[in-house]
């Protein structure tokens, strides 16, 4: 059944149609008038809270954390600063600890140097003392392994005059031994000895 009854194609709206369009639009508006005072105190109470956030304890807990932010900034800064210092001053005491070790060595090596070299040169000297002490009998033993009869040490020869400097040269110590050996293996009528006589 149509409202008008005239052929106005789809404007001419079916009778059924039309109640159950109204009665829909009736419950949804009995729905939203219902619904819609909900939805207005949430929305007011989000702007509450929005409004809280940004100007309320939200916004002072905010500010309180950027300035936490910058105290930290700051110390964590001189904290580097300190720590650039303290490596410094502990690379250039090292140097110096460095420099000190390797002049007490340096130091200690050139006395021990020192020492040796006395200890060496007393030590020649001693030595030296003790042959020119027994060079005779020395030369004795060696002329009477040459010869090989046994030849007595001539009691005048077995002291060598030291050189000025304390140091016997080659040439003093040649003809040291040449003329004690010599003098020993001369015989007391001045010809050396298996000459024929």
């Amino acid at each position: 059944m149509q409202l008008i009854p005239a052929d106005l194609g789809p404007l001419n709206p079916e009778v059924e149609h039309l109640t159950f369009g109204l009665v829909l639009f009736g419950a949804v508006h009995l729905f939203v008038v219902r619904c819609l005072p909900r939805v207005n105190r949430v929305l007011l109470a989000r702007e509450a809270i929005f409004d809280e956030v940004t100007g309320g304890s939200a916004h002072l807990l905010r500010v309180e954390a950027e300035r936490m932010r910058e105290v930290t900034g700051a110390l964590l800064s001189e904290a580097r600063r300190d720590a650039a210092r303290i490596r410094q001053e502990a690379r250039e005491e090292g140097a110096a600890l460095i420099a000190s070790a390797r002049a007490d060595g340096l130091r200690e090596r050139a006395e021990v140097v020192v020492t040796g070299q006395a200890r060496v040169e007393a030590e020649r000297a001693a030595a030296e003392a003790e042959l020119r002490g027994r060079v005779s009998e020395l030369a004795s033993a060696l002329a009477s392994r040459i010869v090989g009869e046994p030849i007595p040490a001539p009691p005048d020869s077995g002291q060598i005059p030291a050189p000025p400097n304390g140091e016997p040269t080659p040439a003093r110590r040649r003809g040291g031994s040449a003329s004690v050996t010599g003098a020993a293996l001369t015989e007391p009528g001045g010809e050396p000895p298996g000459s024929g006589r």
